[in-house]
């Protein structure tokens, strides 16, 4: 009987693929907003609107500018990346993205 469970656990588990992280490219971003410290709104080229929920609240973000810590590549990937707040020096982490607008939309 354990081993059915544990094979049925296995079969599930390679069943269900891994959701990969959503990356943009750093090149491909118009601009970045955020007004309270908890959401940040990018504008792409292609004309996408994407948010993302910034893991924890990142407060100096809304007054101050930042840069991105992307050693080694040209992508911000959700759950990954971190960015520096230039003045304070406060480290944000990105979290999920969510497509406000698709770049088909009007």
């Amino acid at each position: 009987m354990k081993t059915i469970i544990a094979a049925m656990a296995l079969a599930a588990a390679m069943a269900s693929p891994a959701s990969a992280n959503m990356c943009v490219r750093v090149h491909d971003i118009v601009s970045t907003e955020s007004k309270d410290g908890k959401l940040m709104t990018f504008k792409m080229k292609d004309g996408r609107i994407l948010v993302n929920h910034l893991q924890g609240i990142c407060s100096d973000l809304r007054y101050e500018g930042f840069a991105w810590n992307v050693p080694g590549t040209e992508d911000i990937c959700e759950n990954q990346q971190s960015l520096k707040v230039l003045r304070s020096g406060q480290i944000c982490v990105l979290g999920k993205f969510d497509v406000i607008r698709d770049r088909r939309a009007p």
